[in-house]
């Protein structure tokens, strides 16, 4: 029979739910203030912001970061990232802005996980030393600076027909250079010691420290953690993640949680997390983006909101449920309604192509909420 004090402490769905509301900063409006110290704010404390292509809306990270920052402007995250150099772009589950502070929990990362890619065998060690070589003389550049490259044939899907770019991608892969300003998506690459001014480079962070920062990272802002919402993609960190856990709770810096109906999924979180958090205001709306740190983890966002969103840009037309970019709704705590959006740049307006109600149809009650924060979303859309 296990011991009383190792007997996991029961908590009710609507209670997790509330944690991880809380803990991602979603139950207030504007928790982080506003301009660039916000936004350096907000990436710290998520510990990442995802990036992506897609701009049918505006993109993610920028999105990301509005959903905490009802004042945000495009403008604070670009002098967050070359001014201010408080953030700056690595591969966490995908490609992220991530706090400059954290910078030496990637170098690892930098030295060895690169050369898992293997369209980067094709890339010559003539051409590295060539790029490097221009940046070091020139100074920053962008891919469209590099005029005299011989086009080659790809040989990958995401690979280019510039020999100059695949090295790029190589030199940025292993922290040689980073991306010192990014004008839409094209980067600007610069070499990543100048960038920073180090005169001394971080000490890379051993692996115990990098597994530490990742349980730091997912309690600061989950909450309430499980080992897959910890190693997010990466499973083969999960036993040292799980001996580190329970160090934690033998020393009752962690508590073992069981959410009521989700026993089986393992849970933890400190104790003075499950003290109790206040429901958000039930006006309170989020219109989030499928990158959010709240909606990527599917299986998490399903157990916890009992919603199982769809993302369904490459799925065809005719099968698509929720519609191409759908965007769930969150409304206090609970999601209500998912909105397949799309900006009209051109004629200057948003366009509502697909709105779908979640549950029972009762969130309908919370349809002019929606619509003025539908306003405020436009707003941001168009605001140059």
């Amino acid at each position: 029979m296990p011991r009383a004090d190792k007997a996991p402490r029961s908590i009710s769905i609507s209670e997790a739910r509330r944690i991880w509301l809380h803990a991602q900063r979603l139950d207030v409006a504007a928790p982080f203030g506003d301009g660039a110290e916000a936004t350096r704010r907000a990436t710290e404390h998520l510990g990442y912001v995802q990036i992506d292509t897609i701009n049918v809306i505006e993109r993610c990270h920028h999105h990301i970061l509005y959903s905490r920052i009802p004042e945000y402007r495009r403008a604070d995250l670009a002098q967050a990232q070359s001014v201010d150099k408080s953030v700056f772009e690595f591969w966490t589950h995908a490609l992220s802005y991530v706090p400059s502070r954290d910078y030496r929990f990637f170098i690892r990362a930098m030295k060895k996980d690169w050369k898992r890619h293997g369209w980067f065998d094709s890339v010559k060690p003539a051409d590295l030393r060539k790029v490097l070589a221009r940046l070091r003389d020139n100074g920053a550049l962008t891919i469209r600076d590099i005029d005299d490259d011989v086009l080659v044939d790809k040989d990958h899907p995401w690979a280019s027909r510039k020999p100059s770019k695949q090295a790029l991608q190589v030199a940025f892969q292993r922290g040689m250079v980073t991306i010192s300003q990014r004008t839409g998506m094209l980067k600007t690459y610069e070499l990543t010691d100048r960038h920073f001014g180090w005169e001394t480079p971080p000490k890379p962070a051993s692996e115990r420290e990098i597994v530490a920062y990742r349980l730091e990272r997912g309690l600061r802002s989950q909450g309430l953690v499980s080992l897959d919402s910890l190693c997010h993609l990466n499973a083969p960190m999960k036993p040292a993640m799980r001996r580190l856990i329970e160090a934690r709770v033998r020393r009752k810096e962690l508590l073992p949680v069981a959410i009521e109906g989700a026993e089986k999924v393992e849970h933890w979180a400190p104790p003075e997390v499950l003290d109790g958090v206040e429901a958000p205001d039930e006006d309170l709306v989020h219109i989030l983006s499928p990158f959010d740190p709240l909606i990527i983890q599917r299986k998490r966002l399903a157990l916890f909101f009992g919603y199982q969103h769809l993302f369904e840009a490459y799925v065809p037309k005719a099968k698509r449920v929720l519609g191409y970019f759908a965007l769930p709704v969150l409304v206090g705590d609970e999601v209500v309604a998912a909105l397949d959006l799309k900006t009209d740049r051109a004629n200057r307006k948003l366009l509502i192509q697909g709105w779908t109600w979640v549950g029972d149809g009762t969130p309908r009650r919370h349809k002019k909420a929606i619509e003025q924060a539908l306003d405020r979303f436009e707003r941001f859309q168009l605001d140059t």
